[in-house]
């Protein structure tokens, strides 16, 4: 194999074979650079000196994130005066649009700015995003009003475009940035090193770890400081938080590891189709590297080998005489979309080969959405009496949070070791596919709890028009620990998934993908939650929906069955996708 064709790894040892013999193990075998672009040293970048400032990053972010999320439907209740369908729309189509925002945030990390950059743009763009919104809700409020029914004056309501456009700001400034901080994360250790490659498996548990961690004491501490009425106070709290996570970014630029960029994917996509379409009429006998252009992209870190799946794709990469002479002609030169690599060829078809699975988790992403918010409502009409003190709805989400991230820590930490101590073997783990179905499974029996659950609180609502239950808040305390548990194997498994699946250098885009089936799966929602809500409502007959704006008379415990069902259904589907799936072979 000529020069032209050998791995990076074999290139890094002749750019440095020059030097004493064994100097070149102090640099990385992945191809990672420095800050000034050189190869990056193993001693003085990277590993979890680097990935610790990170992950107090996406701590500190979540925090300031999450105190806007964990309240946006109260506060659309409450301040905005919207009803319980408009309220939950309201977050589903925000949470969609961060989520929308997440795949253009892959794509630029991948392909232009590179992960940190984006890093450091975006972020900055969420703290104008909040610091916006601090100044827009003290617009809503009169001076010193500090009781949530009458913190809105009917005056006010030239503000709210300052509003939405406060929260979208900070919907681009999280969602562009979201992928490209935990692919950042895992480029600080060295895939090729036995040791760092068991630390970059683990790092995205860790990840969201430290989300969860930032959202917990956002939906505690914030959520009773904003549901007292103080809103301003919690947002700038949030402003301030973000500030200092932005800082500490900042504190580690000379320290981190980046991979290269390699321009933009889909014009790369688009020359493998061109390319294949002219090629149509060559017929593949035989698959042998000497039949392909393997030449490494120049804009790659590495080349990637010729796989046995989706053979039609090969035809793009073929360079035998024949099709040479015919394509370009005696005295021209080469037309760069008559061709492409092997590489290309390969990276088409990871994309195509993971959108089945895709498909199938936009549903799911969907359910997780819609019940945090249903949720949160169905708390806000329970009793929140503790002793003497009130508890916030969105507080409930503190048994979520601390069963995911307990549940990941123990995993890794101590049930894994334990067993490997006690049986002298290594456990065989589930796959990332079957961890997702796991979750999905989890996450039918969270529905069916949570509408058992309503027909309870129905039993104890009151019989005036009062949109309150007697029955005690802590009954939604298995349905949250069921939905972290099912979080846990979804989320992370999820995006282990989409960024192994997907190729070298387009981590970002599969982790961009994981997100961007949360953005679709929340305008899904929304769409499914209005239609099931006008189908079962009728004006004529006074009939209220099934997510009524008094929970009271509605049946949002029928909701939660339908959705179980389709979940069920969404599940079937994809055992059958993922049966079929075949990766990197």
């Amino acid at each position: 194999m000529d020069g032209n064709k050998k791995d990076l790894k074999f290139q890094v040892v002749e750019v440095y074979e020059h030097q004493e013999e064994g100097s070149f193990t102090s640099y990385t075998s992945d191809g990672t650079v420095d800050f000034y672009g050189k190869l990056a040293m193993k001693d003085s970048t990277g590993g979890w000196s680097s990935a610790t400032l990170l992950l107090v990053n996406q701590g500190l972010i979540a925090l300031a994130f999450s105190g806007v999320e964990a309240n946006l439907v109260l506060f659309s209740k409450l301040v905005l005066k919207q009803t319980n369908v408009e309220a939950a729309n309201t977050f589903g189509l925000w949470m969609g649009t961060t989520y929308f925002f997440s795949l253009i945030g892959a794509f630029l990390s991948d392909s232009y700015l590179g992960r940190y950059l984006t890093c450091i743009l975006f972020q900055f763009v969420l703290i104008i995003g909040l610091v916006v919104l601090s100044l827009s809700t003290h617009f809503f409020l009169p001076h010193g009003c500090e009781q949530i029914g009458v913190l809105f004056e009917s005056d006010r309501q030239d503000q709210f475009p300052l509003f939405y456009l406060s929260i979208y700001l900070i919907a681009l400034g999280s969602g562009v940035s979201d992928p490209a901080l935990p692919i950042l994360g895992a480029d600080q250790f060295d895939e090729e090193e036995p040791k760092e490659q068991r630390s970059k498996a683990l790092i995205y548990g860790y990840f969201y770890v430290a989300l969860n961690l930032g959202s917990l004491v956002a939906e505690t501490i914030l959520a009773y400081i904003e549901t007292t009425g103080h809103w301003v106070m919690g947002f700038w709290i949030c402003t301030s938080c973000a500030t200092v996570s932005f800082l500490v970014l900042l504190s580690g630029t000379l320290r981190y590891r980046h991979n290269k960029t390699f321009g933009n994917p889909f014009s790369k996509f688009k020359q493998v189709i061109m390319s294949l379409l002219r090629k149509m009429k060559f017929q593949i006998h035989s698959i042998g590297e000497r039949d392909y252009d393997i030449q490494r992209d120049d804009n790659c870190v590495r080349s990637i080998h010729h796989t046995n799946g989706l053979r039609f794709l090969d035809r793009a990469a073929i360079v035998f005489d024949e099709a040479t002479g015919m394509l370009l002609g005696k005295g021209q030169k080469p037309y760069t979309w008559n061709f492409s690599n092997v590489t290309q060829s390969e990276r088409a078809k990871y994309i195509l080969r993971v959108l089945p699975i895709w498909i199938c988790t936009i549903f799911s992403s969907s359910v997780f959405i819609q019940m945090l918010s249903l949720f949160l409502e169905q708390g806000s009409t329970m009793d929140r009496t503790f002793f003497k003190f009130q508890i916030p709805p969105s507080s409930m989400t503190a048994f979520n949070i601390m069963n995911t991230s307990t549940f990941i820590i123990l995993f890794d930490v101590l049930i894994i070791p334990l067993y490997m101590k006690l049986t002298k073997k290594s456990p065989k783990l589930p796959s990332e596919l079957q961890s997702i179905g796991i979750g999905f499974s989890i996450a039918t029996i969270t529905l069916i709890v949570a509408g058992l659950v309503e027909r309870k609180r129905l039993e104890f609502a009151s019989n005036d028009s009062e949109e309150t239950s007697s029955l005690s808040i802590f009954w939604l305390i298995p349905q949250y620990m069921l939905l972290g548990v099912a979080e846990a194997f979804v989320n992370v498994a999820q995006m282990k998934f989409f960024t192994s699946e997907t190729p070298n250098g387009l981590e970002s885009l599969g982790m961009g993908l994981s997100m961007f089936s949360s953005a679709i799966g929340c305008y899904v929602g929304n769409f499914i939650l209005t239609v099931v809500n006008k189908i079962t409502s009728s004006d004529n007959k006074g009939q209220h929906g099934w997510v009524s704006p008094n929970l009271n008379d509605g049946h949002l415990d029928r909701f939660f069955f339908l959705t179980a069902f389709l979940i069920i259904i969404d599940l079937i589907v994809y055992i059958v996708c993922a049966k079929r799936y075949k990766g990197k072979l």
